[in-house]
């Protein structure tokens, strides 16, 4: 038995569980192959499980290498760098959430393991915390960054009493608290349309407050561009700048990566039984894929913007390789 789709949001019912494991004993009706036409000409492109399986394992093993170069460079103790670091643990977290389940669906697929009801609902409901604590936890630290990298350009000279470790290291705490509180209340409640509202406002919410945090941050920057520069304070600004930058990038690859997934919820407020919408729906794994690619490609985005980064990252894998010859 092979799935065709690993979601549970059902637009008729506003139905929200993000893994698919409740649905492994009668999902065999919708499975497809690439590209298969149904009768009202939509196209559902097939994602094999080893596509999945495969992604998930490289973001993690990123990720992880990105932790670990945060916690072994002492130049890279600093606020920013922590956010960063949990920015890769959100990664991590839907790495670990789609390796896991699709090892689970591998093995069930074969023929070797026996799913019993029970199980398969607590699983499922744990990795649909994951996932939805990945999406509120970066979200919220990409607003965290920009908030700091504002700082950092704006209040350079308070920036070390404004920022400190303690304040950092709390507005994780309470980050990482609310996002998994509330996952599981999304989880709880999930066949409450009021959830899916709930994370659409929150998106679009954060895209604005990035959008104006970053819209003020480059034209100020760039009108007081020549007065820093008399200051001999240039190599700071273009420090600061350089970090927004790398922030910027990664809130542009956010987007990408999981604004199909934020069109599908908002397509299921606005028309669940529209024939478009329903061929929308239909390559929800498409849209997952986005969303690992995402995880994956944040780590190089570090790598390529801090040299710092990159030298501890080449060192790891170095003596990782080492250790392993």
């Amino acid at each position: 038995m092979e799935m065709a789709n690993r979601s549970h949001l059902n637009p008729s019912i506003h139905h929200f569980e993000l893994s698919p494991l409740n649905y492994f004993m009668d999902d065999n009706e919708t499975n497809s192959t690439a590209g298969e036409q149904n009768s009202l000409g939509c196209v559902q492109i097939r994602i094999p499980q080893e596509l999945f399986l495969a992604l998930g394992l490289i973001s993690l093993v990123e990720n992880i290498l990105v932790v670990l170069a945060i916690i072994r460079n002492r130049n890279l103790h600093s606020p920013m760098y922590y956010f960063i670091c949990c920015l890769a643990v959100s990664d991590m977290l839907v790495s670990v959430s789609n390796v896991v389940e699709t090892i689970f669906m591998l093995l069930n697929d074969h023929g070797l393991m026996d799913v019993h009801p029970g199980m398969l609902r607590h699983l499922d409901n744990v990795i649909d915390v994951m996932i939805c604590s990945s999406v509120v936890s970066s979200l919220s630290f990409l607003c965290t960054i920009a908030a700091d990298r504002y700082i950092t350009i704006f209040y350079a000279l308070r920036y070390h009493s404004i920022m400190t470790t303690q304040r950092a290291v709390i507005i994780i705490v309470v980050v990482w608290l609310a996002s998994i509180t509330s996952s599981i209340l999304f989880i709880v409640y999930h066949t409450d349309i009021a959830v899916i509202v709930c994370l659409v406002t929150f998106f679009c919410t954060t895209l604005v407050f990035n959008a104006v945090l970053y819209l003020h941050m480059f034209v100020l920057a760039h009108l007081h561009s020549r007065r820093i520069m008399a200051f001999n304070k240039n190599r700071r600004q273009s420090t600061s700048m350089k970090g927004a930058m790398t922030l910027t990038i990664l809130l542009g690859v956010f987007i990408v990566c999981w604004g199909p997934f934020f069109l599908h919820l908002i397509l299921i407020l606005t028309c669940p039984t529209s024939p478009f919408c329903n061929c929308f729906f239909r390559n929800f794994n498409l849209f997952l894929i986005l969303i690992i690619c995402n995880s994956l490609i944040d780590p190089l985005i570090y790598a390529y913007r801090s040299r710092e980064l990159r030298k501890t990252l080449q060192e790891l894998v170095l003596c990782s390789w080492c250790f392993g010859v």
